[in-house]
C-alpha cells in the first residue's frame, strides 16, 4: 500500500479494521488456496529473497516462507502501523521473515539493518503484490519499479479483485461493487465523482497490462468466480 496516495484517512481506516481484515484474509473460503497459488507463482527456490508489497496483516508471508525455506528471506512491506503489528504477531516464530513499515512505491530497504542488502536489481528474486495496485495512484509505474527491482529473470506476481467476465457475472459483480464501496475509505460517502469499482478496474487493468509488457513469460489465471485475476511474469531483459 502507498502512504503517499492513501493518506492518514486510509491508515486510520485499515488500522481500525486490521483484525477483521485478517480474519477475512485467512478464513474466506477459497482465499487460502489462492494465497498458496500466488506464492507458488513467484517461482521461488530455497534460499531466495522475496518481497511482498502491501503485506497487510501478513496472510501471505507463511506461504512465501514455505517456498524459500529457513535459509531464504521474506520481507513484508506495508505503511499501516496496526496492520503491521498483526503481521509481526503472526510471523514471530520465523527469524527470516521481516515486516517493514514503508511505501510500496519507494521501499525503504537501505535504512533497515535486517534488509540493508536489498535494493539493487537482482538482490530480490520475486515481488508479490496481492490486492494492492488498486490503492496506488500510478499502478503501472509501481509495476515498472518492481520489475526493475527483481531484474531480468526475476518474477513479479499480481493478484487483484476486479469485475468478473464470466456468464454468471451480474450478481457476482453486484456483490463485488458493494464490497468495493464499503472498503473504500471513508465509507461514509454515499456519492463519488467516479464509481470506485470502475476506478479500481482501470487501475488493475493498467497494472496487469504493464506486467505483461515487461515479461518474457506470462501466466494468467482467474479465481473466485472470475473476480480475482492472478498474473505472474518472468521479467525480460
Amino acid at each position: 500500500m502507498s502512504a503517499s496516495t492513501s493518506g492518514e484517512d486510509a491508515q486510520e481506516f485499515y488500522g481500525r479494521w486490521a483484525r477483521l481484515y485478517d480474519l477475512i484474509a485467512r478464513r474466506t473460503p477459497g482465499i487460502p488456496a489462492l494465497r498458496r497459488r500466488a506464492a507458488a507463482a513467484c517461482r521461488l527456490e530455497r534460499g531466495d529473497t522475496v518481497v511482498e508489497m502491501g503485506c497487510g496483516t501478513g496472510a501471505n508471508l507463511p506461504y512465501l516462507r514455505e517456498q524459500v525455506g529457513p535459509e531464504g528471506t521474506v520481507i513484508g512491506l506495508d505503511f499501516t502501523g496496526p496492520v503491521l503489528e498483526r503481521a509481526r504477531e503472526l510471523t514471530a516464530e520465523y527469524d527470516n521473515v521481516h515486516v517493514v513499515r514503508g511505501d510500496a512505491t519507494s521501499p525503504p530497504f537501505g535504512s533497515i539493518p535486517e534488509v540493508a542488502a536489498v535494493g539493487d536489481a537482482g538482490d530480490v528474486d520475486a515481488v508479490l503484490a496481492t490486492f494492492v495496485v488498486g490503492m496506488l495512484e500510478d499502478p503501472a509505474g509501481a509495476v515498472d519499479d518492481w520489475c526493475d527491482l527483481v531484474g531480468p529473470g526475476g518474477h513479479v506476481v499480481l493478484a487483484n479483485a476486479a469485475r468478473s467476465d464470466e456468464w454468471y457475472a451480474p450478481p457476482v459483480n453486484a456483490v463485488f461493487r458493494a464490497i468495493v464501496v464499503l472498503s473504500t475509505p471513508p465509507t461514509t460517502k454515499l456519492r463519488y465523482e467516479d464509481a470506485p469499482h470502475l476506478r479500481l478496474d482501470a487501475k488493475i487493468d493498467a497494472a496487469h497490462a504493464r506486467l505483461r509488457e515487461r515479461s518474457r513469460a506470462v501466466a494468467d489465471e482467474t479465481h473466485v468466480f472470475g473476480v480475482v485475476r492472478l498474473t505472474g511474469g518472468r521479467i525480460g531483459p
